[in-house]
């Protein structure tokens, strides 16, 4: 089972990155992915800062793969995640799953997107015109989570 687990503090591309995952995962038949970006808000947004907790953060991560595995079939997973400062359009989190079989990969993928987006050890701040804010999760993140429980 190929598994990769990145946070990096440098800009990645997408494709490559994709590219190299469904190559090595060739007898998956099916492969998902999810690529979040930093959008603009209002044509206002000139930056987003994430933070992280080294060694923490990973093993939180780490934990959820092992979770995503015990709950699905998978072949492979991959997730990268950003932290440092972005511009607008810049990838944020990238997450693959390769499975046999397409409900399994689009199940994980969503898994793992809700649980980088609520509970992973990351702290999320905007820059806009008018100054800056730290982001929180909102209530409907918090819902598309518990439906794992």
């Amino acid at each position: 089972m190929l598994e990769n687990i990145e946070i990096c503090d440098t800009s990645f591309d997408p494709a490559v990155k994709l590219e190299a995952f469904t190559k090595a995962n060739s007898e998956a038949g099916a492969i998902t992915s999810f690529l979040g970006q930093v959008r603009n808000e209002a044509d206002s947004v000139s930056e987003l800062y994430l933070e992280s907790y080294p060694g923490v953060t990973e093993k939180g991560i780490l934990g959820a793969v092992e979770k995503a595995k015990s709950r699905w079939p998978l072949t492979g997973v991959m997730v990268i995640h950003r932290t440092g400062a972005m511009g607008v359009g810049e990838p944020i989190v990238l997450v693959a799953t390769a499975a046999k079989h397409r409900r399994s990969a689009f199940e994980s993928c969503d898994y793992l997107m809700d649980y980088l987006k609520t509970e992973a050890v990351f702290w999320k701040r905007q820059k806009t015109a008018n100054g800056t804010r730290w982001i929180e999760p909102r209530s409907e993140d918090y819902k598309d989570n518990d439906r794992w429980r």
